[in-house]
């Protein structure tokens, strides 16, 4: 019987570190600039929700739909799935389980997150299909992970702004762009199997630039945002932390040596998360006001 530490490997509860620092950051900018914030406490808790329920639907659903595939690679033929230890059936529960919770929260929060809970679980959980039939598939990872700032922004304030926007477009780029590098394992794989991927379609060493370019455009979109929430210094030193681990994991990864893949994709990526992500919201909380 699959127990709560199987379910946790199964979606890579580790993996929430990289878009959840971005969703305070949201949360925060609203709690900044909202006319009224009431129930901070409690809206704060179901954003937690919506990110802990949409994320793990999204990478269960991930898991459900590539089985077949995951079992075939080597790479990934340990997974829960292909070694038995989780069903396909029980897996496709824990989805749909995950998305009425999600519904739930959004419902809990405002009506603008209810109205937009459905497009979110359609973004989120469409990305699985892409690998299929396009090598943006990168993209719209992307897109799925960017909606935690706008949408923890409008939990606060149910409505949109510039701000939480600029961050959203940084995560859709960074995310792309590290995503494109842990794709360069599964290039052999991918093309066996028609599969889509940015290194399938143009090879390792041109899909490493179009991922340092990626990387490019999110830290333009970070220092864009910068200037126009008016930041302060600590904000300009989590960039320096954010960009240096841009390029050291470009530095770690070539085309003919991924044996730091892993390093680049999590470590490096976690860190870059969370300093930049603790970093902004003390430049809120502490020097907004001086």
């Amino acid at each position: 019987m699959a127990t709560v530490k199987n379910y946790l490997s199964l979606v890579k509860f580790s993996h929430t570190i990289f878009a959840l620092p971005f969703a305070m950051i949201g949360f925060f900018l609203g709690v900044h600039q909202a006319s009224d914030a009431s129930h901070l406490a409690i809206k704060f808790l179901l954003v937690l929700v919506c990110m802990v329920t949409a994320r793990s639907a999204a990478m269960a659903f991930n898991r459900y739909l590539d089985r077949s595939f995951d079992a075939q690679n080597p790479r990934t033929a340990i997974r829960e799935i292909p070694q038995g230890i989780i069903s396909p059936d029980h897996a496709l529960r824990f989805v749909i389980i995950n998305c009425l919770l999600f519904v739930i929260a959004c419902w809990l929060i405002n009506t603008v997150c209810l109205y937009l809970a459905p497009i979110a679980l359609f973004v989120i959980l469409f990305y699985s299909y892409t690998k299929r039939f396009t090598p943006l598939c990168h993209l719209v990872l992307g897109l799925g992970l960017s909606l935690a700032p706008i949408g923890a922004y409008l939990a606060v304030t149910g409505s949109f702004s510039l701000l939480p926007i600029l961050f959203s477009l940084a995560v859709i780029f960074w995310v792309s762009g590290f995503d494109i590098i842990y794709a360069l394992q599964d290039v052999d794989f991918d093309r066996s199997q028609h599969l889509y991927s940015i290194p399938a379609a143009l090879g390792k060493t041109r899909a490493l630039r179009v991922s340092e370019l990626l990387h490019l455009l999110s830290a333009a979109c970070v220092i864009m945002a910068g200037f126009s929430g008016e930041f302060h210094w600590l904000y300009w030193i989590g960039i320096l932390v954010f960009a240096g681990m841009l390029i050291y994991q470009h530095s770690i990864v070539k085309p003919n040596d991924l044996r730091r893949v892993n390093i680049a994709f999590m470590t490096a990526n976690g860190i870059a998360s969370v300093i930049f992500g603790l970093l902004v919201i003390l430049d809120m909380i502490l020097l907004s006001n001086n």
